[in-house]
């Protein structure tokens, strides 16, 4: 088996705590912190992950969150099945795993995490990290991300909670895209799905509101999970086999 390649200077050490409330069994979660202005010129090479031609061309900060992801990415595969081969970028912009692997990167602003399973176990991870939106742009951005079933719970809700509501919406659809995808070869958006419900423990239910196959049809309801860290939300959406 190939030693592991050095990690970057820019990337602590990977953490497999899990951060949501419920376990998910038969998968591997890795994450790590990285800092943009610690990447070196040379830390793909020492990685051993090859940059495609977008991300050589994009700022530190594209490069270095890039970089950590895939990190995890690939050390989740290695941890998972003693695979060594990091996910590249597909032409519809998402990793590509192995044909019998499901997986999901996410990142931002300095946090990048990687979740994978086997198709045996699981048919669909999707993770996404968001840093918590400000009342003010939540209340700027509530009516480009919630259906106006979701606006009129919201406006029940008191004001704190106003900007946890309108952040967990977008992640947690985000993460239903990033499951549902790969399965159903289809693009849809925030207003083809609803959440019906969330609580503060993080369970969350959503419904589709589109027809997207056969199988995931209008109506069909689904379930998530999320957690707040350091003022960034984690959203999960996972599809047993």
């Amino acid at each position: 088996m190939n030693a592991t390649p050095a990690l970057p200077a820019c990337c602590t050490a990977l953490d497999s705590h899990w951060p949501l409330p419920t376990v998910l069994p038969d998968t591997v979660l890795l994450s790590t912190h990285f800092d943009p202005s610690r990447l070196l010129g040379d830390d793909f090479q020492r990685s051993a992950v090859p940059p495609p031609p977008s991300i050589q061309r994009s700022v530190a900060k594209r490069q270095a969150e890039f970089l950590a992801g895939r990190i995890c990415a690939r050390a989740a595969l290695q941890q998972l099945e003693g695979m060594d081969m990091v996910p590249a970028i597909g032409e519809d912009r998402a990793p590509v795993w192995p044909a019998h692997i499901c997986g999901s990167i996410t990142h931002s602003t300095g946090r990048a995490a990687a979740i994978v399973a086997n198709k045996q176990h699981w048919r669909g991870l999707g993770m996404d990290l968001e840093n918590l939106l400000s009342s003010e742009r939540a209340e700027r951005l509530a009516g480009e991300i919630l259906i106006p079933a979701e606006m009129q719970r919201m406006a029940a809700a008191s004001a704190d909670q106003l900007a946890l509501c309108v952040t967990l919406t977008f992640s947690v659809k985000e993460s239903l895209f990033k499951a549902l995808y790969p399965i159903v070869q289809k693009r849809f958006y925030f207003e083809h799905a609803e959440v019906l419900e969330w609580t503060e423990q993080g369970q969350v239910r959503l419904r589709l509101l589109t027809d997207l196959s056969n199988e995931w049809r209008n109506g069909t309801e689904l379930e998530a999970q999320f957690g707040v860290q350091d003022g960034q939300l984690l959203s999960l959406v996972s599809i047993r086999a």
